[in-house]
């Protein structure tokens, strides 16, 4: 038969132009939609996403990226996606792609600045949309001032930079409310009546650590005590950190009756150390931990924490990344809630 073993081009795929046709706007106004590009107004791009959807329209990303143009795929870049924290930021990301038709390419750099550079040069030269750089900052500004000249590169070749818990960076940012919630925890163990109170805390080149130990220092020092005087034990933001954290905090101070761990992967070795040792949650250790990642809940005892809504600071972040840029960088800070569960009561000789 003619033609038999021969490929038979589909001719009935929608096109751009028949996208921009049904939804009665030109073909650069279409394209502009498709991409996320500016200079079109969300409730006309949103339209043109639904024609093309409903048409079963797909981008050609390969052709539009050998034409120079950039492509309708968000890179995000986290410390490990491994971590609770960052798996659900990443979830917030990748559920607003999803909504406006972008893709998301993940990568982690186990933090290490010279990883984040990297990552971020590869994500350049695969022609991103868009750059999300989720993790904490460092005290020492030296550390990012090579991955801040990429990120400026990037936006001033028409790429979109948003940050989440980076103060230095000038690029949007969403910082999560670090420093507010750290004051929260402290303040409600302090609250139950502990006074010899120990915290297991980040590295401490992390500006994310630093917020948090700011934040209990200030409720410390409203209750009459030393904040200079707290005792602090820095760790990987791991489980095994925490581990490691908890057992110097026992070992040095015995009269401890809290441990405020400044994670919850953190917080999850603590309370496998005092599993170990003998020593009873709440009842002769309170612990706390700090984000509210979803095991939280599910420890025993289940932990009290501060929760930090990850998946909405994911959300946020990708929003901002898909509107015009600002004359001014623009900074969103996002809230927290003290949640009291099972792992905190009065210190014993309080009753």
């Amino acid at each position: 038969m003619r033609g038999e073993g021969r490929p038979v081009k589909d001719r009935t795929a929608p096109r751009l132009v028949d996208v921009a046709q049904r939804a009665g706007v030109s073909l650069a106004t279409a394209s502009r939609s498709l991409s996320g590009s500016v200079g079109v107004s969300e409730e006309v791009a949103a339209h043109v996403r639904t024609v093309a959807t409903q048409l079963g329209y797909v981008a050609n990303l390969h052709a539009r990226t050998l034409a120079g143009g950039r492509t309708s795929v968000a890179g995000l870049i986290v410390y490990e996606i491994g971590d609770p924290y960052f798996a659900e930021i990443a979830s917030g990301v990748v559920r607003v792609a999803g909504d406006h038709g972008w893709s998301v390419q993940i990568s982690h750099t186990e933090r290490e600045p010279a990883a984040e550079v990297a990552q971020i040069r590869l994500l350049r030269a695969h022609r991103v949309g868009a750059i999300v750089l989720a993790g904490s900052g460092y005290v020492d500004p030296v550390m990012e001032d090579e991955s801040g000249r990429e990120l400026a590169a990037f936006e001033e070749s028409g790429g979109r930079v948003v940050v989440v818990g980076r103060h230095r960076l000038r690029s949007d940012a969403v910082l999560p409310d670090n420093e507010a919630a750290g004051e929260s925890i402290a303040e409600h163990v302090l609250g139950l009546g502990h006074r010899r109170l120990a915290v297991a805390a980040g590295p401490a080149h992390l500006t994310t650590m630093v917020d948090r130990l700011a934040g209990i220092r200030t409720a410390v020092a409203r209750h009459g005590l030393d904040p200079d005087g707290l005792a602090v034990a820095h760790a990987a933001f791991t489980r095994e950190g925490g581990r490691d954290a908890t057992q110097r905090l026992l070992d040095d101070h015995p009269g401890t009756t809290a441990i405020l761990a400044l994670n919850d992967a953190m917080a999850t070795g603590v309370l496998s150390v005092l599993r170990e040792r003998g020593t009873a949650v709440p009842r002769e250790m309170s612990v706390t931990g700090f984000d509210d990642i979803q095991v939280a809940q599910d420890l025993a005892p289940a932990l009290t924490t501060v929760r930090l809504p990850m998946s909405e600071i994911g959300a946020a972040a990708l929003e901002l990344a898909l509107r015009p840029p600002s004359a001014r960088p623009r900074r969103r800070a996002t809230g927290h809630a003290l949640v009291v569960r099972d792992s905190t009561a009065p210190p014993a000789d309080r009753g």
